[in-house]
Order: structure tokens, then C-alpha cells, then sequence
């Protein structure tokens, strides 16, 4: 690394760059997985392990360097601190699904420029396809919901999950090209309004589509959905035993489908990175750029506007719908009430807040905005609900926790919090965590550090 591009690292940065700040990146991550092991519910030390994890990408370092390191923390430390804290694992799986999901929605939102607030609808085709072909509801077509018997046995088999992910992609893509054909001349606003429209039609019919014939059972939802069976390896009595020891609990094959939908859904989300890398340096995220930019002049180049348009619709849901594939298997229930379009307003959230454009900054704001959904504010808002059992007070107001409300739970403020996020981050920093180089570049031009650090 050159003094000039040196002389332009951030201060941790240049921390990082030094010998001592890859040993303190490593101490932290170890000292935290430890504590995690130690005290499973303490929200602190996950939040440290996640910064070390920010800490590995963050730093100037050749990239084999930052690949062992997170490698390590994602593909050993995370898997072995799971065992005895399954919550870590749901994390993670959270993480990698709305982060899989943010980055399908970058495709059409960050490269392409074309706003979509009905993105959940795709989520929801992969979901219901594996939930109706991977339950009895096929064999319930004929009964109204909440009348019929559960059987033991289901109409296909489980291993049918690994063909159906693969048909889920095709089944959103194809949704994508539906969507994308009636609105190829719409921009803005108007395009906003009619994916809104496209995504309440998807959750209107799912809860509706329960008569004459009933293909989604309604609003109570299909289960039970199938999940794919585990290798016999993983099912060993030795190693349920070894993983026992370690845990100092029981570990059950319930437990093991925690680390396998971890892993398939990191895999599903590295993929998911591999793609959209080689998209955005290809000639079709060139495209995107251009139309994303001025439509009318890209046209005049000679950019294919609709099948430019429509190739980001579909490899945009693409994604989706293989993640709703691996969510319907995962949770074994689905109902029309995880596809509102507040879902969708939680994914474009993401991706405002990481950077439009960017594929690191979107990771990012994923695991960000999940980790306040999941852990953080409901962590708070137990933490609360613990001390009103007690008989404390509030330090230097004297009034008894008891005497607080549950209407003042951190939890019921989640789209509050999310809404000051990104009123700050509009005013302060308005290209996102992490932003591409053409949105700082844009926001930023008559910054001459940010323009000589492109030059080099």
C-alpha cells in the first residue's frame, strides 16, 4: 500500500492496518464468542462479535487475509458458540435471509433505479409454492380451513425442498417479468403505486385463495410444511452424544436443523453476493446504470430498455424466491401475515440505510435492521419487563419501575426507531453506511479527499 493511499485511510484504518490491530480484531472476536458461551443471553457481547466481524471487512487488508477471518467467525466460531446458544444461530439465519433478500431488492432498487415497494409478494410465491407441495394441503383442496385432519404422512417427499428451490427462483422470476411488463413505461411515483398494488394483490389472494378451492387455507395459514431430511451423519447418536457434552444439554435433531438452515441460507446468501458482483461489474449493471441514471439517454445508446428492465425484475425476485423456499421449510408454517407491505417497506429499509448500490453497505443494513427487530429491542423491552417484577426504582427519578407501562416497551417502537435511523442518516449521511463509489462520488463531488481517493 502506497503512502498516498495510506495517507487517506480513515484513523481505524490505519489501526487496522498495523499488526496490533489484526491482533486486536482476533482478541476481540475470541474474547467475545467466550463470553457469549459464558452468558447466552447477554445482548453486549453479540454486538461485540458482530463489530469485529464489521472490524474484518473494514480493514486494509489483502482480501485472502479478511476471507480466513470471516470464514473463521462465521463458518467455526458461530456454529460452535450455537451449540450451547441456539438464539446465535436464528440470528444468523435472519441475517443471511433478509440479506439475500435487501440484495435482490438492490438489483432493482440500488443498480436500476426502478423503485418497488411490493418486493415481499416474491418472497411469498417461493414460501407457498414449497408450503402447498410440501404439505397436505394438496390433500384438503376440497375442506374448509380448520376442519380437516392432519396426517402422518405428507403427499411428496421431503427431498423434493432441494428441486423446489430451483423452482422457486423460477416461479419469482416469472412473477418478476409479470410485474415488470405493465410498468415499463412508469417511473417515480407511478411505478412506486403499482408494485404496492402488485404486492397487496399477492397478499389479498393468499388470504383469500380458501374457496371454492382451498390452495392456501386462508388466514390461518399451511402447516405442517415439510423440512428436508438431515444426512445421516448429522444424526449419529456419537454425534448428538459429542455435541451433548459440549453443550451440557441434550442435543436433539430439532437442534441440528438449527445449524442446517444457518448454513443453507449462508450459502444461499454467498451465492447470492457472487452474483450480484459479477451483475454490477457486467454490461448489464452498466445498463442498469444507465437507466438508472436517464432512461431516455440510455435508450438513445442503444440500452434495450425492456428487457434491461425486466432482467432486473426477474433476477431481483429470483432471490426471493429461493429464500422463501428455505423460510416456509424452516419456520413449517406460513400465513399471508409475514407479507404485508410493511415487510416490504422493512427490506427497502435495508437497503436505504447500507447504501442503494452498494452490495456490502445493503449486508450491512440488513443485519442492522434485523438485529433491531429481533434482539436488541426485544432484549430491551425483556430487560424492562424484568425489572417491573422487581421492587427498584429509577435511579434519580424515584419513580418505581413497576409503575412504567408495557405501552412503553421498546419492542411496540420498532418502525419509530427506524424512522429516526433514516431521518439521521438522510441529514448526516445521506449515500448510506457503506455507499457505492458513484453515489459518494455524487453527493460528494466538491470533496477533493473523496475525489483523489477514486483517482488512485
Amino acid at each position: 500500500m502506497s503512502a498516498m493511499r495510506n495517507d487517506n485511510l480513515s484513523p481505524v484504518q490505519r489501526w487496522l492496518n498495523t499488526a496490533w490491530g489484526v491482533v486486536g480484531v482476533i482478541a476481540l472476536m475470541s474474547f467475545a464468542s467466550y463470553m457469549m458461551i459464558q452468558n447466552p443471553r447477554s445482548l453486549p457481547w453479540r454486538l461485540a462479535f458482530l463489530v469485529s466481524l464489521f472490524l474484518i471487512f473494514y480493514m486494509p487488508r489483502h482480501l485472502v487475509v479478511k476471507i480466513i477471518l470471516g470464514v473463521t467467525g462465521m463458518l467455526v466460531i458461530i456454529p460452535f458458540v450455537g451449540i450451547s446458544n441456539p438464539f446465535l444461530l436464528e440470528i444468523g439465519f435472519q441475517i443471511c435471509l433478509f440479506a439475500a433478500l435487501a440484495l435482490g431488492l438492490n438489483i432493482v432498487v440500488g443498480f436500476a433505479g426502478l423503485l418497488d415497494l411490493g418486493y415481499i409478494a416474491f418472497f411469498a410465491v417461493g414460501a407457498y409454492l414449497w408450503a402447498f407441495f410440501g404439505s397436505q394441503q394438496i390433500w384438503h383442496l376440497d375442506e374448509a380451513p380448520g376442519t380437516f385432519q392432519i396426517y402422518p404422512t405428507f403427499p411428496f417427499p421431503a427431498l423434493w425442498f432441494w428441486m423446489f428451490i430451483g423452482v422457486g427462483i423460477i416461479a419469482a422470476a416469472f412473477m418478476g417479468i409479470m410485474l415488470g411488463t405493465p410498468v415499463l413505461r412508469l417511473r417515480g411515483d407511478y411505478l412506486a403505486i403499482v408494485t404496492l398494488g402488485f404486492g397487496e394483490v399477492i397478499r389479498v389472494l393468499l388470504n383469500n385463495l380458501d374457496k371454492p378451492v382451498n390452495l392456501t387455507n386462508g388466514p390461518q395459514g399451511i402447516t405442517p410444511i415439510q423440512r428436508p431430511p438431515l444426512p445421516p451423519l448429522l444424526t449419529s447418536a456419537a454425534l448428538l452424544d459429542w455435541l451433548s457434552k459440549i453443550a451440557g444439554r441434550p442435543i436433539t435433531g430439532n437442534d441440528i436443523y438449527g445449524f442446517f438452515f444457518y448454513f443453507t441460507a449462508l450459502i444461499v446468501l454467498c451465492i447470492t453476493i457472487v452474483i450480484a458482483y459479477r451483475l454490477d461489474n457486467s454490461r448489464i449493471g452498466r445498463a442498469w446504470t444507465a437507466i438508472r441514471e436517464d432512461d431516455v439517454a440510455a435508450q438513445a445508446m442503444g440500452v434495450p430498455l425492456v428487457r434491461t428492465k425486466l432482467m432486473a425484475f426477474a433476477l431481483g425476485a429470483s432471490f426471493s424466491g429461493a429464500m422463501g423456499v428455505i423460510f416456509a421449510a424452516n419456520r413449517t408454517f406460513v400465513s399471508p401475515e409475514s407479507f404485508t407491505l410493511t415487510a416490504s417497506i422493512s427490506i427497502l429499509v435495508m437497503v436505504i440505510l447500507g447504501g442503494l448500490g452498494s452490495i456490502p453497505g445493503v449486508i450491512v443494513g440488513a443485519t442492522i435492521v434485523t438485529l433491531l427487530n429481533i434482539d436488541i429491542l426485544q432484549t430491551m423491552s425483556l430487560a424492562l419487563s424484568s425489572l417491573r417484577q422487581g421492587s427498584g426504582t429509577i435511579p434519580l427519578l424515584g419513580i418505581a419501575w413497576a409503575e412504567i407501562p408495557t405501552q412503553l416497551d421498546p419492542a411496540r417502537y420498532q418502525r419509530l426507531v427506524f424512522g429516526l435511523i433514516l431521518i439521521i442518516m438522510m441529514i448526516f449521511r445521506p449515500e448510506g453506511i457503506i455507499p457505492s463509489k458513484r453515489a459518494q462520488l455524487e453527493l460528494h463531488e466538491e470533496d477533493p479527499e473523496i475525489a483523489e481517493r477514486e483517482e488512485i
